[in-house]
């Protein structure tokens, strides 16, 4: 039996596409299973220096479900002019909801992901959509039931 760890290769991977319904799941359980399958985690070649990840679909984020008081107390600080004085802007998360329903599962997944050039190459599989349809029949995605 042979004692080498394996490391996967590019052409060894496969890449799958799946569809993920978050309508009433809860956002941070639902957001860390779309993490593990954007890393490729869930595979057994995984290789944590190499995106063996899949694409990810998911729909419905306008009605992703969060506990607790945090759809008015959970706050999103962004700097859209970073360096000059006053460019701090927060947003809580009814009105990120209103505004761009999606960045909240954007958001979620990206904190969820290595914060380097490999976390930015996965975050390039991820297409989240606010209502039930999306572009991306033909790659005939299979859907995945989040337990959130």
């Amino acid at each position: 039996m042979s004692q080498k760890t394996y490391s996967a290769k590019a052409g060894d991977i496969k890449r799958q596409w799946h569809v993920i319904d978050v309508s009433d799941k809860v956002l941070g359980r639902a957001a860390s299973q779309i993490a593990t399958l954007l890393k490729g985690k869930h595979k057994a070649i995984y290789t944590p220096s190499i995106d063996t990840g899949d694409h990810v679909i998911v729909i419905n984020a306008d009605k992703v479900k969060v506990t607790g008081t945090k759809e008015q107390d959970k706050m999103y600080y962004r700097h859209p002019f970073a360096g000059f004085p006053g460019a701090l802007k927060i947003t809580n998360l009814a009105k990120l909801r209103q505004r761009h329903p999606e960045d909240i599962i954007i958001n979620a997944v990206r904190r969820m992901l290595p914060r380097n050039a490999l976390g930015r190459q996965m975050m390039t599989k991820l297409k989240v959509y606010a209502g039930d349809t999306h572009p991306h029949a033909a790659q005939k995605p299979a859907a995945f039931e989040v337990e959130a």
